[in-house]
């Protein structure tokens, strides 16, 4: 693990200013499933490609590069890392991504490399303004990423900052960044997945603008907290698909079988309903569906159960 020495010339890096400003408001992740600006208009189309089987298990294999170190979040838990300066830097990027209405692969990317980089790189307990630091480097490179129009590096602190930073500091900590991730900054996320394994799922069916939306949506409230650290991108999209699926498409799960394991996805939908993501009245009829499935031998029982299971639950 390297560590940032935080000596004489790691606080003369910065303009240790405070202002006015709260981290603490109404600001939201995502206020609107509709953005104008930004380019949110084009990535709610764009952002969730369909991609063929090849491309899928490609990029199966390769999201394991762009994990998280294995004890993170364990160490966020158990305090060792400070989990309430990881919250506080999310707040800051969620409010700043608002302010310039940057897309939600912007923002989700964000948060990703920042989580990648603190399981990697020790900051200094104690310094608020690193974690601060740390949030403006990896939103000014998400938004290098994703975005077609990019505010100057000044501006880009205009939402929320508690500290104001020189841009050499925050060009520092970008290449700091960047170095410390390997320069892998095209991360594979739940975006990559979703749209396919909603096709697959409900069988090549075009899906509307309003899942779309729902999909999105729900992707970028995934990382805010650290309960879906430890889950893959695929999975974390493989358990979103299924929950917004109708019940009687749940027997195409062995579909995505291929791609994600059936209990690490039940897994993930326990602790997205443990987030609040999804209600346990939607998980219910899932976990049941999906055990009748895997447990009830022929294909005629296992239909007859689940419309039985419907019928059940239209009833009551």
């Amino acid at each position: 693990m390297v560590s940032l020495e935080c000596g004489e010339g790691a606080d003369s890096l910065l303009l240790c200013e405070e202002d006015s400003s709260s981290l603490v408001d109404d600001a939201g992740w995502f206020e609107e499933e509709e953005r104008s600006g930004g380019g949110g208009e084009v990535m709610l189309w764009g952002l969730l490609p369909a991609q063929s089987d090849e491309c899928l298990r490609v990029m199966v294999e390769k999201e394991r590069e762009y994990a998280v170190g294995v004890d993170y979040a364990a160490r966020l838990k158990t305090g060792d890392l400070d989990l309430s300066e990881r919250r506080s830097a999310v707040d800051w990027i969620a409010k700043a991504h608002a302010h310039f209405g940057f897309g939600p692969l912007c923002a989700y990317l964000a948060v990703s490399y920042m989580d990648r980089f603190m399981s990697a790189y020790e900051l200094p307990k104690g310094k608020g303004w690193t974690a601060q630091l740390l949030a403006v480097a990896c939103l000014s490179i998400a938004a290098k990423m994703e975005e077609a129009e990019i505010p100057f590096t000044m501006a880009l602190q205009a939402r929320g900052s508690k500290f104001m930073f020189e841009v050499k500091t925050i060009q520092r900590m970008e290449l700091l960044v960047l170095s410390t991730l390997k320069w892998r900054m095209h991360a594979v996320t739940p975006f990559s997945f979703i749209d396919s394994f909603l096709n697959l799922i409900n069988g090549d069916k075009h899906q509307s603008r309003t899942l779309l939306c729902k999909s999105i949506k729900l992707i970028s409230s995934t990382n805010k907290g650290i309960e879906l650290l430890d889950f893959r991108p695929s999975e974390i999209a493989g358990a979103l698909a299924l929950s917004l699926t109708d019940d009687v498409q749940l027997q195409r799960f062995p579909l995505i079988s291929c791609y994600v394991g059936k209990e690490r996805v039940m897994k993930c939908l326990k602790a997205m309903d443990e987030m609040g993501l999804i209600g346990w009245v939607d998980t219910l009829p899932l976990a049941l569906s999906l055990f009748i499935h895997y447990q009830v031998g022929s294909s005629f029982h296992r239909q007859l159960v689940v419309l039985l299971l419907v019928l059940f639950l239209h009833i009551f």
